[in-house]
């Protein structure tokens, strides 16, 4: 059975949030509209962030500016390597007064995390996140505390600093429902971007354009898209074809990908898929939807083998190698 109802409208004050948001972005972002599509995804499908990007391509800036546009909590973790799992989640404190303990709650607990240089952090704080980004709960000292929706975690990492880093584990980072590139910017944008810098003009202050409760809303609208039984198939055949290339027939992928993407890729697809319609103002899913989502949803969860490796291939080639190859409903 198909999910949602096809030819549904989106309410419309609803189908604002996301241009609004963007809207307000823009203030101070020139340019980087991929990784801004990807933020809005992860914020409208409940999935956490994962930005990778050379230094000074306005990482923690994107962050920022999100977090000021919605009316919500915000925290920001600066990671480095001598933090403890507390300057996390928090901890418990001792009251010689009255002889107790009353727990101290960590940058943890808020709306949008920023997670800045997540890899520069030792793997007991990284796991520290797991419960969190998972269960959307801490533990302190026994007691469960519930973290308030909306809950998200974006976080950024440098790819090109490796002394002082600590790559993050496969289970960490499959909890990510996307991992963002950030490129350089183009010409016209760098230009654009030097002369708005250069006019001593104060940068407009990003305003509040949206509520928690806004958030949540188009949440639900999200989740009630519909996605046609072939686009299902869609998803899962691209999903398949990470693990068994040969049976999808590329026989020469195989020997290339040395994992390929679990089922949580699969769900992952369609809730992103489905975010992304929702952004362009459907009430449906797409393919297209899928092949934009598809690169962001599984470039983290298939490793590629060392003979891929030896040939100059990353897993982005072989994504868009089986997206070009399966065909397309």
């Amino acid at each position: 059975m198909s999910e949602g109802v096809a030819g549904g409208q989106i309410d419309e004050s609803l189908a604002k949030v996301g241009s609004s948001l963007q809207s307000e972005i823009g203030k101070v972002l020139v340019g980087q509209e991929a990784m801004v599509q990807g933020l809005l995804v992860g914020l409208l499908s409940s999935g956490h962030v994962l930005i990778e990007g050379l230094p000074g391509l306005a990482k923690t800036l994107t962050v920022h500016s999100l977090a000021r546009a919605i009316h919500t909590g915000f925290s920001r973790i600066q990671f480095t390597p001598d933090m403890l799992p507390a300057d996390v989640i928090g901890t418990q404190i001792f009251n010689p007064k009255d002889a107790t303990f009353s727990v101290k709650q960590g940058p943890i607990f808020s709306n949008l995390v920023l997670a800045d240089e997540i890899n520069r952090a030792p793997a007991k704080v990284q796991s520290a996140l797991l419960e969190a980004m998972q269960e959307r709960q801490v533990t302190i000292g026994g007691e469960t505390f519930l973290l308030q929706e909306p809950f998200l975690v974006l976080a950024t990492q440098n790819p090109i600093e490796q002394e002082g880093t600590y790559p993050l584990p496969e289970a960490q980072i499959d909890r990510f429902m996307l991992k963002l590139r950030v490129g350089y910017p183009s010409q016209e944008e760098e230009r654009r971007i030097l002369d708005r810098m250069a006019s001593g003009q104060p940068i407009p202050e990003v305003q509040p354009v949206a509520t928690a409760d806004d958030i949540l809303a188009a949440r639900r609208a999200v989740s009630k898209l519909f996605v046609d039984e072939k686009a299902r198939n869609y998803i899962v055949d691209l999903v398949q074809a990470t693990r068994e290339p040969g049976a999808a027939g590329m026989p020469e992928l195989e020997g290339l990908i040395e994992h390929g993407a679990s089922p949580r890729a699969s769900i992952a697809l369609m809730q992103a898929a489905k975010a992304h319609a929702f952004l362009q103002g459907r009430s449906y899913v797409t393919p297209h939807d899928i092949q934009t989502m598809a690169p962001d949803v599984l470039r983290h969860r298939v490793s590629v083998s060392y003979e891929a490796e030896a040939e100059g291939r990353s897993a982005e080639d072989l994504i868009q190698k089986i997206m070009d190859t399966l065909l397309v409903p």
